[in-house]
């Protein structure tokens, strides 16, 4: 497959691409820390948590809680991500490990900071507060990390990693189909029973990548479930990018980390829906996709994120707007 950016006769966005920037700024609208505490795994920082669910960890055996200082930062230093703020922030500075902690001790109690003793308990406290009402369980496995290429810590519920500020990772497929008139793109629309943004427009493949499994691994394997892809055909994909962000929504704090890919699909190809996870797929112009994430929210939220970035790639949009989009893409979460 030849990069999405050789795609032809692709339209002009004209002016006004200022529109798109308004979904940058939605997913990057957490201030971290906030009054959020350091979540942490032994010495490791793994997330954040809100002080409702910290009081309802304390008492927990495997649990530590130290809340009486600012969560990872000293006094009068500045959050990690500003909402709103210039898009192209420097990078989340704070440590991963308890400054003085001898590698593979035991680390002291971080001031500030909510501290799992071992991460094989990470499920139990999941059920516990699920057992609460303060989140739901959805029985899909993720793995979690203090880095993006860290060894496992522990496996969290996919339900409960809002509530526990924990990164989590997916894959996005661009779907491209090569047309005389331009490039096209499969588009797909979420069942209507779908936990989260039901009925939104999405990506034709598109996940979270469960534990056990990678990036790689999971798209061949959601193409197949979600879209009826061949896993030779899925094969064809070429990652194009990476995105991450800190969103504060319904169900919490959101830190993703997201793995885009483009897949040139051939002309005659037709995903089908083979899993429930999908109502319907169309192919639309790439202009069309362009107009609705600049004049509407009916894409999933994240999925508008990796759309700019291929619009950008594709020279829909150029000069200071895409500058300005890109520095929004590269913000730390």
């Amino acid at each position: 497959m030849e990069n999405s950016t050789n795609f032809m006769a692709v339209p002009k966005a004209g002016d006004g691409a200022g529109g798109l920037v308004r979904h940058l700024r939605a997913c990057h609208n957490a201030t971290l820390p906030g009054e959020r505490l350091a979540f942490r795994i032994g010495a490791a920082r793994v997330g954040w948590v809100l002080p409702e669910i910290a009081a309802a960890l304390a008492g927990h055996p495997a649990v530590d809680v130290a809340p009486d200082a600012a969560p990872d930062a000293a006094p009068g230093a500045a959050p990690d991500v500003a909402p709103d703020a210039a898009l192209d922030a420097a990078p989340d500075a704070a440590p991963d490990a308890v400054p003085g902690a001898a590698p593979g001790a035991a680390p002291d109690v971080a001031p500030g900071a909510v501290t799992l003793r071992d991460g094989a308990a990470l499920p139990g406290l999941a059920r516990a507060l699920a057992g609460r009402g303060l989140l739901r369980l959805r029985g899909e496995a993720f793995d979690v990390r203090a880095t993006e290429d860290g060894p496992v810590l522990g496996r969290i519920d996919r339900g409960a990693i809002p509530k526990f500020g924990v990164q989590a990772v997916g894959v996005h497929v661009n779907g491209l189909v090569r047309t005389q008139d331009g490039p096209h793109l499969w588009v797909a629309r979420r069942a209507r029973d779908k936990l989260l943004d039901p009925g939104k427009l999405d990506h034709v493949v598109a996940g979270g990548v469960p534990a056990g499994l990678g990036p790689w691994e999971t798209l061949i394997k959601e193409a197949g479930e979600e879209a009826a892809i061949p896993p030779a055909l899925a094969a064809q994909a070429k990652r194009v990018g990476r995105i991450s962000y800190a969103m504060v929504r319904g169900e919490g704090l959101r830190r993703d980390l997201l793995y885009c890919y483009d897949l040139a699909l051939p002309a005659d190809f037709r995903p089908v829906p083979a899993d429930g996870e999908v109502e319907a797929f169309e192919l639309w112009p790439i202009a069309r996709v362009l107009e609705t994430v600049r004049r509407s929210d009916d894409f999933k939220f994240n999925v508008n994120l990796v759309l700019i970035d291929l619009f950008i790639r594709l020279g829909l949009v150029e000069g200071p707007e895409a500058d300005a989009l890109r520095a929004g893409l590269s913000a730390p979460d």
